[in-house]
């Protein structure tokens, strides 16, 4: 079983910044793809962005130059720096470890003046 906590979400205000972190149990993090998803109300969870074990990475196109995935294998750890943040950035943000199909609790972003 994984499992993964993330925390850093929060209240901010557009243009403003933020950094995930999802922490993963297990050995052989090294070797799964991570990805980031988030939920808005009423809206469906969509991907954000993705990175492969080797390092390989894909966004959406709404946050293309504006958030960097990235992984420390050291520490277990996938995170999503998010500049820029817009209002349709609002949304509940998930961890995913796409390998094994395990997903986070989620943590809650508002971006709002």
């Amino acid at each position: 079983q994984v499992q993964l906590v993330e925390s850093g979400g929060g209240l901010v205000q557009p243009g403003g910044s933020l950094r995930l972190s999802c922490a993963a149990s297990g050995s052989i993090f090294r070797l799964y793809v991570m990805g980031w998803y988030r939920q808005a109300p009423g809206k469906q969870r969509e991907l954000v962005a993705a990175i492969t074990s080797g390092g390989s990475t894909n966004y959406a196109d709404s946050v293309k130059g504006r958030f960097t995935i990235s992984r420390d294998n050291a520490k277990n750890t996938v995170y999503l720096q998010m500049n820029s943040l817009k209002p349709e950035d609002t949304a509940v943000y998930y961890c995913h470890a796409v390998t094994t199909g395990y997903w986070g609790q989620g943590t809650q972003v508002t971006v709002s003046s």
